[in-house]
């Protein structure tokens, strides 16, 4: 080992602190500079023999790095160097094994101990045995006789050799995004079975998959939400190169990988909020990163401020490493309306328009278009339709919930608004852009629709949606409009087969049970094939991109009618439970296909009565459209 100032022969590290790092106006005297190439974590030299340490910890007294390569003695060797403007502390260590995996942690101020923020894979006491070998083999074991979670480093990992090199990412107006949680859908809860599984949801016609997130979170049965490290991937699901060649595969089928992932908060075993924490746990007014207290209702773990310079530089950080060592194609931002510092007591002023807010979202959004022009920003956002439409005529994707409306139209509630579903259209909200509205029935946050159906749903006479068949039916209507509308949609994992579990069962958070033999019922096999047919109709017809539409969504039978050069499209559902006799607006008199059923119609008169059943829905095209 060796404590000083050192030439880097070869740097190699993910991060790089391409973005204004954090200072203060303290100036120390015997401080020593930070060696030029050395960046955040762990940066190694000399062929991986060599380990310049780099902590940002303004305003503390001293820092020592232990760990396998020290007997975890902070001897005086071990000491880190505190930068001259006072930020960082930083050591260089020598005699390192490059092919060789060590543990290590930071002790802060000779009592805390903590995980490097910036490293890329941990070991956790407490979670890390219930993870099995088969899901992530070789798991190197928890360093003996210490405490807390550590932090791992290896200068030769194991490579990844990249299969697909050139693939492009479905343009937005033709976006069909799929859910999932690794836990909930295979049961082995690893990416090989994900990797395995992907055969059924390319079939299904979908060409995005957006992961709940997979970067390490409290816990190992999760939704991820409850985030602790920003760059570590959980191992819960599988090794870093497990995850590579799902991405990969995914690739391969034309299917992109979207990344949920969490930069409001983080929870209290992250190492930036231990770092300045309060006896409670909670951090500090001198926490460059975090705040005393959530500035908005909905708020469960500590809040990031981010109109801290130190905030955004480690932000930044974080979208880059994902984007590129994972070849991944977008994020979805959980509650990207937190990301400001302007207080609110409730919802309603929590949604009000909020310029601060705008401009950090604008700031981000031009860094990762920056670093991928086609790269997805997808928001979960939920406010105001004038401050949403800003940043969606920006290019960013807003996440809209149309759940409510959904259930009660697919169980047959007549009630205007509580069943408008309207706000499938981007025209609505005030967007310009087009196809910046992902819109989207079932999401993992919102209760299951088929479960609505079964429990709840209306009836008239013999014909009642809590008869599965006859609940499963209406959700292929509800499928049939969700994709007719311009734009990206969403749908949440086995929404396609009907899933009637609900959100609820074993706790919301809770395991739920994976039904596959669901893919051999008849009905719930059929709505499978509308929603395939629906989605590859999307994706294969230009008239599902145009901007040329009408629709009436508010009363019992609802209507789309969408036109364009290639063909057009009019689309009509009865989501009453009794049947309607009504008159129907096409555009043109002729022949007109129905794409469900494979018969065709007769238009003499644009203005065309029918009769339409309960449930009775048809896509009708002035040409056979593909699928």
């Amino acid at each position: 080992m060796l404590l000083g100032v050192a030439t880097i022969a070869v740097g190699c590290s993910k991060k790089n602190p391409d973005v204004n790092k954090a200072t203060t106006a303290t100036t120390v005297v015997s401080g020593k500079p930070l060696p030029a190439g050395a960046l955040d974590g762990v940066t190694f030299i000399n062929s991986g023999t060599s380990v310049i340490f780099n902590l940002y910890a303004p305003n503390k007294k001293s820092v020592s790095v232990i760990g396998d390569f020290n007997n975890w003695t902070a001897g005086a060797s071990y000491k880190m160097n505190e930068t001259p403007d006072g930020t960082r502390w930083w050591v260089q260590v020598d005699n390192i094994n490059p092919n060789q995996e060590y543990a290590y942690q930071y002790l802060v101020d000779g009592s805390l101990k903590i995980a490097d923020p910036y490293t890329e894979k941990i070991l956790d006491p407490a979670n890390d045995q219930y993870i099995p070998s088969t899901v992530y083999p070789n798991l190197k074991p928890y360093p003996t006789g210490q405490t807390g979670i550590v932090s791992v480093f290896e200068a030769n990992q194991p490579a990844y050799t990249w299969k697909v090199t050139n693939f492009t990412r479905p343009a937005p107006k033709n976006l069909v995004v799929y859910e999932l949680l690794v836990r909930d859908f295979v049961a082995t809860h690893s990416y090989q079975t994900l990797t395995d599984t992907l055969n059924y949801l390319a079939n299904l016609g979908v060409n995005a998959i957006e992961l709940l997130p997979v970067n390490e979170f409290e816990g190992n049965d999760s939704w991820g939400y409850n985030t602790n490290f920003g760059f570590a991937l959980d191992k819960y699901y599988g090794t870093k190169n497990a995850y590579k060649a799902f991405i990969d595969a995914c690739h391969a089928k034309g299917i992109a990988v979207i990344q949920d992932i969490v930069l409001e908060d983080q929870f209290g075993s992250s190492p930036m909020v231990q770092l300045y924490a309060a006896s409670d746990g909670t951090p500090t007014s001198s926490n460059p990163w975090f705040d005393p207290q959530i500035t908005h209702p909905d708020g469960v773990g500590y809040q990031l401020n981010h109109q801290s310079a130190a905030t955004q530089y480690y932000t930044k950080n974080v979208m880059k490493y994902w984007m590129q060592e994972y070849h991944i194609d977008g994020f979805r931002f959980d509650q990207a309306k937190g990301f400001t510092q302007t207080v609110s007591a409730d919802e309603a002023s929590w949604a009000n328009y909020d310029a601060s807010r705008v401009a950090i979202w604008e700031n981000y959004n031009t860094y990762m278009k920056g670093l991928d022009p086609t790269f997805y920003v997808i928001l979960e956002y939920f406010a105001v339709n004038s401050e949403e439409s800003v940043l969606a005529n920006q290019g960013m994707m807003m996440w809209t919930n149309l759940s409510t409306p959904a259930q009660q139209a697919t169980m047959g509630y007549a009630a205007t608004p509580t069943w408008d579903i309207s706000g499938l259209f981007y025209d609505g909200y005030g967007f310009t852009a087009p196809y910046n509205l992902v819109a989207y029935f079932e999401s993992h946050d919102e209760e299951r629709t088929m479960f609505k159906n079964e429990m709840y749903g209306n009836s008239s006479g013999s014909y009642n949606v809590t008869n599965i068949p006859t609940g499963l039916a209406r959700e292929e209507m509800a499928a049939v409009f969700l994709m007719s509308s311009p734009g990206p949609k969403m749908m949440w994992q086995f929404e396609e087969l009907g899933y009637d579990i609900s959100i609820s069962q074993a706790g919301r958070l809770g395991d739920k049970p994976i039904l596959w033999n669901y893919t051999t019922d008849v009905n719930r096999h059929h709505l499978y094939n509308v929603y395939s047919r629906m989605i590859n109709m999307k994706i294969k017809n230009p008239v599902f991109a145009t901007t040329n539409f009408k629709y009436s969504l508010t009363g019992s039978v609802k209507t789309v009618q969408l036109l364009d050069p290639s063909a057009n499209v009019e689309i009509v559902g009865n989501f009453d439970v009794v049947s309607i006799s009504t008159t129907i607006a096409f555009p043109y008199a002729g022949t007109w296909y129905d794409n469900i059923t494979g018969t065709s119609i007769t238009v003499s008169n644009v203005n065309y009565a029918m009769t339409l059943a309960p449930g009775e829905y048809h896509v009708y095209s002035t040409k056979q459209l593909n699928f």
